[in-house]
C-alpha cells in the first residue's frame, strides 16, 4: 500500500526526499543513535541496503571508511553525489553469488519506498536487472560494523560474507521480519559462528534469546503500513522492532566500543 507521503515524495527532487528521510530515520530506528554501543570508531563500516543513506551518513562521521551497497540505480547515484568523501558507493545487490539478479519492486515504485528485494513477495509487481556481488568479493579489511537491510535476502548476504565474518568478527545489525521470512535460519547461522543477538527494547539492550521477536512483531505489525512521517511520531516504547544486533559472544552492547 502506498502512503500519501510516499505518493507526494515520488514527485519531489531526490535530494529533498533524502534529507527528510535521513532526518526522520532515527525517530523510528533508535539503534542509529546508539552507534557508540556497538560500532568502534575508525576502521571500515559496511552499509548493505543504503536507501537514502541515513546509516551511511552517520557511519561516515564515526568510521574511517564506509562502503555502501545499494542496488537501485537512481538511489546509488544520489548517494554518490551527497555522501561524504570517505564513503564508497557500490551500485549492486549483495547476495551469495556474483553476476546479475532481478530486483523486485512494488507497482509504481522505483525503489524509493525501501522495500525492493531479490526475494519476491506478494507486494512486488515488477523487476529490474541489477549487478549482484558477494561481500567477500569487495576485498574489504578491518570491517568493524555491518548493517544489513535487504527485505528478506539476509541469509544469502551473510553467506556471501562468510570470509569477512570469520576474519574481522564485526558487529552486525540485521533487519529481520517474521512477516517476510522465517528468522531462524539467520539466527542459527550467526549463533553457529559465535554471535549472540540483542534487541533495543524500551531503551535497553535485551538478549534476543529472552525476547519473543515474532510475538512482538505480530503485536506491532500494523505500524509497518504507516508512512515515514506517521511512524516517526510513534512513542519509542510502542515501536515496531525489526533490527537485531549480533555481537561476538565475548562482547555486550556498550561495553567494548569506545566514544
Amino acid at each position: 500500500m502506498t502512503t500519501f507521503a510516499a505518493a507526494v515524495a515520488s514527485h519531489l527532487p531526490t535530494r529533498w526526499v533524502g534529507s527528510v528521510a535521513c532526518a526522520l530515520y532515527p525517530r523510528f530506528e533508535p539503534e542509529l543513535g546508539r552507534l557508540a554501543d556497538f560500532c568502534p570508531p575508525g576502521g571500515t563500516a559496511l552499509d548493505i541496503g543504503g536507501w537514502y543513506g541515513p546509516w551511511s551518513r552517520r557511519l561516515a562521521a564515526r568510521c574511517a571508511h564506509v562502503v555502501t551497497v545499494e542496488p537501485v540505480p537512481h538511489l546509488a547515484r544520489h548517494l554518490k553525489a551527497t555522501l561524504p568523501s570517505n564513503v564508497r558507493v557500490v551500485q549492486a545487490a549483495a547476495s551469495d553469488r556474483g553476476g546479475t539478479a532481478r530486483l523486485w519492486l512494488p507497482a509504481g515504485d522505483r525503489g524509493d519506498r525501501g522495500i525492493s528485494s531479490l526475494a519476491r513477495r506478494d507486494i512486488h509487481a515488477h523487476s529490474v536487472q541489477v549487478p549482484s556481488l558477494t561481500v567477500d568479493s569487495l576485498g574489504l579489511h578491518d570491517v568493524r560494523f555491518a548493517k544489513v537491510d535487504v527485505d528478506g535476502g539476509e541469509l544469502p548476504v551473510l553467506l556471501g560474507a562468510s570470509g569477512l565474518l570469520q576474519r574481522d568478527r564485526p558487529a552486525l545489525l540485521v533487519e529481520l521480519e517474521t512477516r517476510i521470512r522465517p528468522i531462524t535460519p539467520v539466527v542459527a547461522l550467526l549463533t553457529g559462528q559465535g554471535y549472540r543477538g540483542w534487541v533495543l527494547a524500551e531503551g535497553a539492550w535485551t538478549p534476543l534469546a529472552g525476547f519473543d521477536l515474532a510475538a512482538h512483531q505480530s503485536r506491532t505489525g500494523h505500524l509497518v503500513h504507516r508512512g515515514l512521517l506517521r511512524r516517526a511520531l510513534v512513542p519509542r516504547r510502542d515501536r515496531y522492532i525489526n533490527s537485531v544486533l549480533f555481537l561476538p559472544r565475548d562482547r555486550v552492547p556498550g561495553a567494548n566500543a569506545t566514544s
